[in-house]
């Protein structure tokens, strides 16, 4: 297990399924974490309310204060995880103004800000950004124009910034899971008419190892990316994906 011992974290959309995972695994990894998230979400997740930061990614002024919050409830700010995300589904016909809105104020733009009031508040001692894009950001699949562009957006400015700022010690990666096992994925199956159960079994059975990811298969590898065992890494995009390729 990567030894995270007194490192202060920061986690988006810490309450969701990979969310919840990344905070649990960075705590067991000795990590203080403080977890960001909608109120409403964090209601339901059992962190500590004092190492909680409710509010809305969509709200520039919660964005860019989120680091210094973190600053000021952990003493310091070693690990940024750009988890949050929404998927809106459907080609580019389907997709409203609202939809589009959301997906680059969700996916680019709270990243965006996160990362450009962090970095100052991590360059003297150096640190650990992780962001979460998407296998689909990578190679674009059929039918969800607005999450693939948001993660490619996202896939992209993680390797500017990793190359940018290796030299203030701060290494940005990212991860990029394809399907993984989650209240959301569930949802949209149901959302879709289809049986949620066979529409996993199907899944599971398209991917080589066998099964579609948990939540804790992509919580390890942020471990890994936010520990010194990655500490030759920078601006690398890292696919968790079972083998299966974007189709």
């Amino acid at each position: 297990m990567p030894d995270l011992s007194d490192k202060k974290a920061l986690v988006t959309g810490a309450a969701g399924g990979i969310g919840r995972a990344i905070a649990e695994r960075l705590q067991a990894c000795g990590a203080d974490v403080a977890a960001a998230d909608h109120p409403s979400a964090l209601q339901n997740a059992s962190f500590n309310p004092d190492r909680t930061i409710p509010g809305d990614l969509t709200d520039t002024d919660y964005a860019d204060s989120l680091p210094q919050r973190a600053v000021d409830m952990l003493g310091s700010l070693d690990i940024l995880v750009n988890n949050a995300g929404v998927m809106r589904r459907g080609n580019i016909t389907q997709a409203s103004d609202e939809d589009f809105d959301v997906s680059v104020k969700v996916n680019i733009e709270a990243p965006f800000r996160l990362c450009r009031s962090a970095i100052p508040l991590m360059e003297s001692n150096g640190g650990a950004i992780v962001n979460i894009a998407s296998c689909w950001g990578i190679h674009p699949g059929p039918d969800h124009p607005l999450y693939i562009m948001s993660k490619a957006a996202l896939a992209s400015l993680t390797q500017c910034l990793g190359r940018d700022h290796a030299h203030q010690g701060i290494r940005v990666n990212a991860v990029c899971p394809n399907e993984v096992d989650t209240a959301m994925l569930r949802t949209g199956f149901a959302i879709r008419g289809l049986e949620v159960d066979t529409a996993i079994d199907n899944l599971n059975a398209s991917v080589p190892l066998g099964r579609i990811a948990e939540p804790a298969d992509i919580a390890d590898v942020v471990a890994f990316l936010a520990s010194d065992e990655s500490r030759y890494m920078c601006g690398a995009l890292l696919e968790v994906n079972g083998g299966k390729p974007v189709a």
